[in-house]
């Protein structure tokens, strides 16, 4: 399995200029040899042919990258051709706008908590250490066999990105299974078979921070700053999906902890059109991805040996785990008749245990 690791540069302002020239370099070279193979599909460029002043590692590197901006072209080309004539759609010749360079996994090296590159200053090639700041779980990841290292910038900030192998663990047998409740208010609630249950995540802080996400948008939209509320989407992406990620890591450490070979999930499909939520929360509800989440927790769980199901939401959140009498909960809190009583997302995570296998994947919510 391919893991990502992202991870947050801090470069020194000479650093920065460096860094600049060379990811300018880098997608200006990948654009040239794209034209070049428009006009002759058959050229063979090496590092000696590009005149670009960028190190040979680079060099190759953006011959890798520009014959899969064609192949790309090429498939689209292709598809487009084999339409009828009324419907075609201009193929448009792709080219790298956004700030990026690529080192292959001989050419880098990561020490203690710096990242070493070649680039090109004063007419050679030398090699850059930038600090960086590395998580332990990172670091562990880190451990297993490395990919290519992509360094972008975005919003002033300079990440990189290591593409790492790692194998999945063996499957975990006759362990417990572990039901997973995922929500706004509480974003996730696990229980397991013995009994344990745990919160995850924290949905009033969520629901403020997505609040002043919104509230920042709308003022920008009076004051027509597209580009400004791109920016602030993709920085609410950015904090939504490092929460998932959180979220998800500490369900699969729950599950760790308590021997678990099984973690059961809710069908995500059409929980849009079926979840009850208010009318204050609805924004929300629509603005979360629980599939991210979802994924997140399988990927991980892979990587622990333990399985991943899906089974059938229905009334996972209004069946007594005792006597299994239906009822309706009032706010968070769940009372039945026959005296059980306790938070209503932890009757979901137990439901969630023995509730029915659902057919098929897990769809987008």
């Amino acid at each position: 399995m391919q893991i990502t690791v992202q991870i947050k540069l801090l470069p020194t302002p000479m650093q920065i200029r460096l860094l600049d020239k060379t990811m300018l370099t880098y997608i200006r070279a990948v654009n040239e040899i794209v034209g070049d193979f428009l006009e002759d599909s058959t050229l063979k460029p090496t590092s000696k042919t590009i005149k670009a002043q960028l190190p040979s590692a680079l060099k190759n590197q953006t011959i890798q990258d520009a014959k899969s901006v064609f192949r790309k072209y090429s498939k689209q080309l292709q598809t487009e051709a084999k339409k009828e004539v009324s419907n075609q759609k201009e193929v448009k010749v792709p080219t790298l706008k956004k700030p990026v360079a690529i080192w292959n996994n001989q050419n880098y090296s990561i020490e203690s908590n710096r990242i070493s590159i070649p680039v090109w200053h004063e007419n050679k090639s030398t090699r850059l250490l930038i600090d960086c700041i590395l998580t332990d779980y990172q670091i562990d990841l880190l451990r297993n066999k490395l990919g290519t290292l992509r360094i972008t910038r975005k919003s002033g900030k300079y990440m990189a990105q290591i593409a790492v192998s790692r194998e999945e663990a063996q499957p975990i047998a006759n362990g417990q299974t572990v039901g997973v409740d995922l929500g706004l208010k509480v974003p996730a609630v696990a229980a397991a078979e013995d009994g344990k249950v745990r919160f995850f995540g924290n949905g009033r802080q969520n629901k403020f921070v997505k609040r002043k996400f919104r509230s920042r948008r709308i003022s920008m939209g009076k004051a027509k700053k597209p580009k400004a509320i791109k920016t602030l989407n993709d920085k609410e992406q950015r904090w939504m999906r490092d929460k998932d990620h959180k979220v998800s890591r500490q369900i699969i450490e729950f599950a760790k902890e308590n021997n678990a070979s099984v973690i059961r999930l809710e069908k995500l499909s059409g929980i849009r059109q079926t979840a009850r939520t208010s009318r204050k929360n609805e924004k929300n509800l629509h603005t979360w991805s629980f599939y991210r989440l979802a994924q997140f927790i399988e990927y991980k769980a892979k990587l622990e040996g333990i399985r991943v199901e899906y089974v059938d939401p229905g009334y996972t959140g209004q069946l007594c785990p005792l006597c299994h009498t239906r009822n309706h909960a009032r706010d968070r809190r769940y009372k039945c008749a026959c005296g059980y009583s306790t938070h209503r997302d932890i009757v979901g995570a137990m439901n969630i245990i023995s509730a029915p296998l659902a057919d098929g994947n897990s769809l987008p919510a």
